[in-house]
């Protein structure tokens, strides 16, 4: 698959069956039905505004998604606007063809044209270093929830706007569907 024959295009109302189905799918039984659920609650979650939910079409087939939620830093620090990147899905199928990186790369450029000054995300430190994501919690910025020591490269950071995070320091505030130590626990 050339990636010419993958669109990226905002999720619309009448996509929720399609997202849920495809979180379903990549996560498989058990944790997928758990992240479906996760995702179907942030999606009601005013909380978690203003979100940006991305699907990858290919074929006229909705084979990824990508939901970006809001968040805060506490102690507050001025006008810095931040997302959780949380969570990205591509159906089994269709993994590693790239799709999800061309989620990933919409997505920041869209939050930085919006004003979006930092990304956080818990994840895969050899993946997500791909899209300038870094370790969050040397930079001074924690989690919502501990991270485990062994585990404390996954909870990343990518600055859109240079410079915001030397300002910054404290504790990750998402939304209420996201919060939640279950989440944040690998």
């Amino acid at each position: 698959m050339t990636q010419a024959e993958v669109k990226i295009r905002n999720a619309m109302e009448q996509d929720r069956d399609s997202i849920l189905a495809i979180h379903m799918n990549a996560f498989g039984a058990g944790d997928g039905e758990v992240i479906a659920k996760l995702v179907d609650e942030m999606l009601d979650d005013d909380s978690g505004e203003p979100m940006l939910s991305l699907i990858a079409e290919t074929d006229g087939e909705v084979v990824g998604h990508l939901l970006f939620t809001s968040a805060s830093i506490e102690p507050e620090h001025g006008q810095v606007s931040a997302r959780i990147l949380a969570p990205l899905a591509i159906v089994q199928n269709r993994q590693r063809q790239g799709i999800g990186g061309r989620l990933i790369e919409t997505g920041l450029r869209l939050l930085e044209e919006s004003g979006v000054d930092l990304v956080f995300v818990l994840g895969y430190p050899d993946y997500y270093s791909r899209f300038g994501f870094l370790p969050a919690g040397v930079q001074g910025v924690q989690a919502a929830y501990p991270i485990a020591p062994q585990n404390a490269d996954a909870w990343m950071v990518t600055e859109l706007t240079p410079g915001t995070i030397e300002n910054c320091g404290g504790t990750v505030r998402c939304s209420k569907a996201l919060d939640h130590p279950k989440y944040w626990i690998e």
